[in-house]
């Protein structure tokens, strides 16, 4: 399958391709990124989202595509 979560995206914009995933959301919370709903979520990018919170972007990535599969 194709990687559909890319560095770029912001976390929104990666909840939105499977709303109400739990999988998905779970590996945000194991990355120590628990404010999913708050606004910044929004406008911040996995990247961004990953250097702040200390995780490596392309494990990061490779989780949430994983957890979409």
């Amino acid at each position: 399958m194709e990687n559909k979560v890319n560095a770029d995206m912001t976390i929104y914009d990666v909840l939105c391709l499977a709303p109400g995933n739990e999988k998905l959301q779970q590996v945000f919370f194991d990355m120590g990124m628990h404010c999913l709903g708050c606004p910044i979520s929004r406008g911040e990018t996995v990247r961004e989202a990953a250097e702040v919170h200390g995780n490596d972007v392309d494990d990061l990535v490779a989780k949430l595509n994983a957890a979409l599969d």
